[in-house]
């Protein structure tokens, strides 16, 4: 078995580990050669090559099973050309890559947009409502126009991602002591590393095809959320402004029953000691 990963970050690090210790042979990227020697230590081989690459695109997916397209893009990233074009550059390629069967792709779950609280699933439309999120579910559908009888699409639309290193205590210590403005009544979906990889690597073992949120059970509102944050981690509380509009465009609950039909049993279904 042999697996690329294109995008090797917080989340595709850690599948590159999980995977090597699996014995799968592992080709990991990155877009910055400063990062080989430290991605050599978990995967059998680094290529440093641009999501716009074609060249080196095609060059990854040769004799490839499974390619994991785990590209991050910074707060002040062009969506378009982090996403889309990658897609779009994956996609062209895959004419040159006859070995490959799957594709599995980390969304967000801000492509539904917002739901005034409610509950979705997959089958529930995409309504994103900011331009990231329409660049995401542009990218999503680009890719799934690639699937074949013999070669499967999996998309997880991931919530907030936590875990070592991203403690929610460290993501809102600035928050600490503020007045935010709303009220902070939106649901807060997040899920954790662990599961994040596991359900990748479950997908990759079962030849996932379609849709999948990757969410944990638990959903707290964003106040109650960091309410519980602040007292465990003995930060100040922070004060809400209903007069002043919440700054989040999004405000749905997402449901991971169809993961979990599908056989993947979570990690962390809730948040643990927070």
């Amino acid at each position: 078995m042999r697996v690329a990963i294109l995008g090797c970050g917080y989340v595709g690090k850690a599948v590159a580990q999980l995977w090597s210790s699996q014995g799968i042979g592992v080709t990991a990227t990155t877009t910055s050669p400063d990062r080989v020697d430290d991605l050599r230590k978990v995967a059998a081989a680094v290529q440093v090559v641009n999501g716009s690459d074609a060249g080196g695109i095609v060059a990854l997916l040769q004799d490839q099973d499974t390619l994991l397209i785990c590209v991050g893009a910074g707060r002040q990233a062009n969506y378009e050309e982090v996403y889309l074009n990658t897609a779009k550059t994956v996609v062209k390629a895959l004419e040159q890559a006859p070995s490959l069967r799957q594709i599995i792709f980390t969304s967000t779950y801000s492509v539904y947009g917002n739901y005034e609280g409610a509950w979705v699933r997959e089958d529930d439309p995409a309504k994103p409502a900011t331009d990231n999120g329409r660049t995401m579910a542009e990218t999503e559908k680009m890719l799934l126009q690639a699937a074949t009888p013999e070669r499967s699409i999996c998309i997880f639309r991931l919530g907030g991602i936590y875990g070592p290193g991203r403690e929610l205590a460290k993501i809102y210590s600035r928050a600490a002591g503020q007045t935010r403005p709303g009220a902070g009544h939106e649901a807060s979906n997040w899920v954790h590393l662990d599961d994040i990889v596991g359900a990748i690597a479950f997908a990759q073992t079962r030849s996932l095809s379609g849709l999948y949120n990757l969410v944990q059970d638990e959903i707290p509102t964003v106040r109650e959320l960091i309410d519980r944050v602040c007292t465990a981690n003995h930060l100040e509380p922070v004060q809400w402004d209903p007069s002043q509009p919440s700054a989040r465009p999004y405000n749905v609950r997402v449901s991971n029953q169809k993961l979990k039909a599908a056989g993947y049993e979570f990690c962390h279904p809730c948040f643990e000691g927070i």
